[in-house]
């Protein structure tokens, strides 16, 4: 799915902001949309457009990022804000979250989140180095 609305080119565009500032990240397309990774190698999050499955009966159009998360963060942010989070196709049974960005959007939580991930899939080294102010 590409990217296609002034919406979700001005979201690419505070992604990019975000995800520059953390070490040794790099943006390419993968699966037809923007991805970002941690040496070209590690996805850290991808932005989607287009629509997720609520249910057979119904299917949601949104924009968000599929990101890594840690531990009993899926089960816990699905259920407790099932409007803003989910559980995206192909990589949600490792436990990763879909965030909506079509709503109303808290970049300093949008970051939490991108570092939580990056923490999960970057090496120590470059961990160490986005902790390090």
């Amino acid at each position: 799915m590409a990217i296609d609305s002034a919406k979700a080119h001005q979201i690419l565009e505070k992604l990019r902001e975000l995800c520059e500032t953390y070490p040794e990240v790099n943006e390419r397309l993968s699966h037809h949309t923007p991805t970002f990774f941690v040496r070209d190698k590690k996805v850290l999050c991808h932005l989607w457009e287009g629509s997720h499955k609520k249910s057979d009966a119904n299917e949601l159009p949104m924009i968000a990022i599929w990101c890594a998360a840690p531990a009993g963060v899926q089960t816990e942010v699905t259920e407790r804000e099932p409007d803003r989070f989910f559980v995206p196709p192909y990589v949600g049974h490792r436990g990763w979250i879909g965030v909506r960005l079509d709503q109303d959007i808290d970049w300093s939580e949008i970051d939490a989140i991108l570092r939580d991930a990056y923490r999960l899939v970057a090496p120590k080294k470059l961990v160490n180095q986005l902790d390090t102010p």
